[in-house]
């Protein structure tokens, strides 16, 4: 049976929960295989989702601080409870005549490090509960600002209530909350409206397959991307079987002429087996896959 090790790049479609996708595959391929995803999106949001099978699940942190992309729609006038469409209207405001110079202004407060509060109905932990839970509870939190970055935010079009920007950010950031805060900038509130993901590391939308597709063992199979692939910019050192099977155990090999502080580590036959830190004059494995 062909050894499901790697990644899928979902298309995720608006009503599913990030668990929702994750149970889909499980049922395709069995209890016995591990899956995971790498970053919650939202129910109502689109777009991609790395899905990783087996081994590849032991990959997921290197997605964790990996730039991602996003298509949203700001919705100028009404800001919500939870900072986008799902939630209940909190405050309603007419949205004054905006021209793009000053949108572009606005924005322009929003790029490089920014201090962002994140949404109340988020799955942060506050006293070892999920904000959300508390919120839809009823009770009042407030969860502390914290700084994250914003690499690009690119006003994409404008048609009046509606904002569409472009954001490429690091790890933390809430649209829902870059949307509110937008809104509150421009002085008539704001919620996000939209939100499709357009890239998350090295997987970019384009190559991300509808989660309809996936219908049998087969087509994940057909879809599965290598596990490497997050790998790109850790250098490759090709084992030899003797070496192979001392990393395999857990024990360090010589370093050899590659001149560089981490590898990832090929068997002979071409395969993942391990991710190396040197340590002096040997590579040390820190992470084995079976």
């Amino acid at each position: 049976m062909t050894e499901l090790v790697g990644f899928l790049v979902i298309d995720k479609p608006a009503g599913f929960t990030s668990h929702d996708v994750v149970a889909h595959i499980r049922r395709l391929v069995g209890k016995t295989v591990k899956v995971g995803h790498a970053g919650t999106l939202d129910p109502s949001a689109t777009g991609v989702l790395p899905i990783a099978l087996s081994s590849a699940t032991r990959l997921i942190d290197q997605l964790v601080d990996a730039r991602k992309g996003y298509l949203g729609v700001v919705r100028l006038g009404v800001q919500t409870t939870t900072d986008d469409r799902e939630g209940e209207p909190m405050v309603t405001r007419p949205v004054p005549d905006i021209t793009v110079a000053e949108l572009e202004a606005v924005l322009a407060q929003f790029r490089g490090t920014i201090v962002q509060q994140p949404p109340v109905f988020s799955a942060l932990h506050v006293d070892g509960q999920r904000a959300y839970t508390l919120a839809r509870a009823g009770a009042e939190i407030t969860l502390a600002a914290r700084p994250v970055r914003i690499d690009q935010l690119t006003l994409v079009s404008y048609n009046p209530p509606d904002l569409v920007i472009a954001v490429e950010c690091g790890k933390g950031v809430y649209i829902r909350a870059l949307a509110r805060d937008i809104g509150t900038a421009l002085g008539c509130g704001g919620h996000l409206a939209a939100l499709q993901r357009t890239f998350v590391g090295p997987f970019r939308l384009e190559q991300a397959i509808p989660l309809a597709e996936l219908t049998d063992r087969a087509s994940v199979i057909r879809h599965l991307v290598p596990p490497d692939i997050v790998l790109s910019d850790w250098p490759l050192l090709q084992l030899s079987a003797a070496e192979a099977s001392r990393v395999r155990n857990g024990m360090a090999i010589p370093a050899g002429n590659l001149d560089a502080t981490r590898a990832r580590a090929h068997d002979p036959t071409g395969k993942l087996i391990a991710l190396l830190h040197r340590d002096g004059a040997y590579w040390r494995p820190v992470k084995v896959f079976t």
